[in-house]
């Protein structure tokens, strides 16, 4: 019943996201029916015409993602120098590939447009991920409480000389770091980024999956992961190819920059050219665009697999078995080692801290709570909400530029409105991704605000909580009411928010 200008709901786009301040009417309002009629229910949040107020208490409800604080010190710092790196090397590479495709045209720009946010959005959240990992102070957190816990974990006679959690999960990183590029370009399939080869991968896996019972299956292709992935699989939405081919030759390259041109990997992959003249050659002959080629592969099983001669099905069929190897050497001896280690430090954990402290996220529902208040960057105090009035100059600032160019209701109502309206405000409280859309409230458990973002300097959170300058961004209740009642011509639905 009400959805903002995608130009005010996320204003500054891939700049402005992950930092503050911040200036995005990200809200919208739908009514929920029941036998036709709108639900009047008796359970609800009474909506805040007021806002918070610096240093009120603020609580945030919802379903955060995932966090991994469990992760010990040699984890983090594995992932400081070598997982993350990786990953933001890979991110830049097709980032710059996606953003040249969309500069060819309008046409290409649209195409190109949602993996270029997905990718973009990565890379800043890893960036912020790392540069939390690279502060001395993170890594410091990390290690006086892992020594405090370590020092609880009983020693009995009979484990002279076994391995403790800690140790083993330093160890497996070593033996990890041996063979984690492979693996990741292979099997979580980052050398070969094209929609084409994913379905040919899933393809090629089920003929060979599905005649087993489902417990014996790889995990994705037990029973009741099926009906999903073939619904993915048999999506009709549009796959282009040029930009297929586009991120596919960006992802074969940072397969030959990672491993090596002379890698055994590299070389099948490649079959005597070079990246650009390999993704041309694979996707001008895929068929896979084709549903009803999806289907008949799919329904005809190994039988269609074994004489199918499209060029993705071949390759990925060359590129199984190794996939195949090191995804069983990476559950082996990485993902099961971690596993039992961390179930071990998760009971030293809560006999020594209870519920004190929150388990790892999971998407459950869960109560996060902090205090509104601004913070410190570079000497330069952030006040705890920025104005409608910050949101014009910022806008003027960078001349009204995408994504900067308010939208023309913005501009013409100006006058309207009162900018010294609070827009956006930030708290402490502990969220994660996932809390996208929870209800800020206040300690009378009233509506202020509505969570939609984190700081960067909150994104280390995954790993270690801190509220130096970590903060989480939402949207004003008294923004909320000022734009539906001014801009929109809304007032009916204020005044249904506000209605005691």
């Amino acid at each position: 019943m009400f959805e903002p200008e995608a130009g005010i709901a996320g204003l500054g786009g891939d700049v402005d996201h992950f930092e503050y301040p911040r200036h995005g009417l990200d809200d919208a309002f739908f009514r929920v029916y029941e036998n036709d009629k709108p639900i009047v229910s008796k359970d609800h949040f009474k909506w805040s015409p007021t806002g918070p107020a610096g240093n009120d208490l603020a609580f945030v409800t919802g379903h955060p993602g995932t966090t991994n604080r469990l992760e010990t010190l040699a984890k983090l710092k594995h992932r400081r120098d070598s997982t993350l790196p990786y990953t933001l090397n890979r991110l830049r590479l097709m980032e710059a590939a996606l953003t040249q495709f969309g500069d060819q045209g309008p046409e290409q720009r649209r195409q190109a447009g949602g993996d270029l946010h997905r990718v973009a959005n990565a890379r800043k959240a890893f960036s912020g991920q790392l540069q939390g990992l690279l502060d001395p102070a993170i890594l410091k957190q990390k290690q006086v409480a892992e020594s405090a816990l370590e020092s609880t974990r009983p020693t009995r006679p009979q484990e002279t000389g076994i391995e403790g959690p800690w140790n083993a999960i330093a160890r497996v990183q070593k033996e990890f770091e041996q063979f984690e590029y492979p693996f990741s370009l292979l099997e979580t399939g980052h050398g070969f980024a094209s929609e084409l080869f994913t379905i040919a991968r899933h393809s090629v896996r089920m003929s060979e999956e599905l005649p087993k019972k489902s417990a014996e299956r790889l995990r994705e292709y037990r029973d009741s992961n099926l009906d999903s992935l073939k619904f993915q699989l048999l999506s009709p939405a549009p796959l282009y190819a040029d930009l297929e081919r586009t991120k596919l030759q960006a992802s074969l390259t940072f397969l030959a920059e990672t491993l090596g041109g002379e890698h055994p990997l590299v070389v099948s992959a490649l079959a005597g050219k070079n990246p650009a003249k390999r993704a041309e050659e694979l996707v001008a002959t895929c068929k896979l665009a084709d549903v009803a080629e999806r289907k008949a592969l799919l329904d005809g099983g190994a039988k269609a697999i074994a004489a199918s001669r499209d060029p993705m099905i071949l390759l990925s069929k060359a590129m199984d078995a190794e996939s195949r190897a090191l995804r069983k050497r990476y559950e082996n001896e990485v993902e099961e080692v971690e596993r039992q280690a961390y179930g071990e430090i998760a009971k030293l954990r809560f006999a020594k801290l209870g519920n004190t402290v929150a388990p790892d996220a999971t998407f459950t529902l869960r109560v996060a709570f902090g205090t509104v208040k601004g913070y410190e960057v570079d000497g330069k105090k952030l006040p705890f909400h920025t104005t409608f009035a910050s949101a014009f100059d910022r806008a003027d600032v960078m001349k009204n530029r995408e994504p900067f160019d308010l939208p023309k209701r913005w501009i013409d109502g100006k006058d309207k409105i009162e900018l010294q309206t609070p827009f956006n405000f930030v708290s402490t409280a502990d969220t994660i991704g996932g809390n996208s859309g929870s209800p800020v409230l206040n300690r009378s458990g009233e509506l202020v605000g509505i969570n939609f973002d984190r700081n960067r300097h909150g994104l280390v959170r995954n790993f270690v909580y801190t509220e130096v300058q970590a903060r989480h961004v939402a949207v004003h209740s008294k923004a909320v009411l000022e734009a539906l009642r001014k801009l929109y011509a809304a007032e009916n639905l204020a005044d249904e928010l506000t209605a005691k």
